[in-house]
């Protein structure tokens, strides 16, 4: 099992950038895929970014690709995602999720899931 928490959220300009953390504990860590995903209020939770075991592979959602950013830090276990140029349109509730295998873009098919972290982008 993995359990995360998410920190680095915030209030930001447009065109700015923050750097969100999920700082994860587990012995298994790096057996496990990561991903972010963000909600806005009235929408469904959608994929924002995935890397798999190493980190080597990451894979966005088109909207983001270019101004995010997904790392990770299997040593301290912590997967961060960098966003740049950020649009209101970026405005949600982030979350960092994990799951077993390879990286994958929906939401259901992750198993664990931090407790979310508000970013608002004013414009």
């Amino acid at each position: 099992q993995v359990r995360m928490v998410e920190s680095g959220g915030g209030l930001v300009q447009a065109g700015g950038s923050l750097r969100l953390s999920c700082a994860a504990s587990g012995r298994t860590f790096s057996s496990y895929a990561m991903a972010w995903f963000r909600q806005a209020p009235g929408k469904e939770r959608e994929f924002v970014a995935a890397c798999n075991w190493s980190g080597g592979r990451t894979y966005y959602a088109d909207s983001v690709k270019g101004r995010f950013g997904i790392s990770r830090d299997n040593a301290n276990p912590t997967v961060y995602l960098q966003m740049n140029s950020l649009k209101s349109e970026d405005t949600a509730v982030y979350y960092c999720a994990s799951r077993m295998g390879g990286a994958a873009s929906s939401y259901r098919d992750y198993d664990y899931w931090g407790q979310g972290t508000q970013v608002t982008v004013s414009s």
